[in-house]
């Protein structure tokens, strides 16, 4: 599976490893994700999702209901 927000889509940002004679090499940001259940009480069943850290903020928030539909009207693929 890639290193994806389920829920928002984030994904790595590309940039440059900088060496100390500045020299310059590609590397990637990688997002901070991690892999949670939660349970869904609209349908009854647990859900296992890979969601980045600010996900789980919006999930505290409003709930995990309101942040799948949230995700699926935004066209992000579950």
């Amino acid at each position: 599976m890639a290193r994806v927000c389920q829920l928002t889509g984030k994904r790595f940002l590309v940039g440059n490893n900088v060496s100390h004679s500045k020299r310059r090499t590609k590397r990637r940001f990688y997002p901070n994700l991690v892999t949670k259940k939660f349970f869904n009480p609209e349908t009854n069943d647990w859900v296992t999702l890979k969601v980045s850290t600010s996900a789980l903020k919006t999930i505290n928030k409003i709930g995990v209901a309101a942040a799948l539909r949230r995700a699926e009207k935004a066209g992000i693929q579950l």
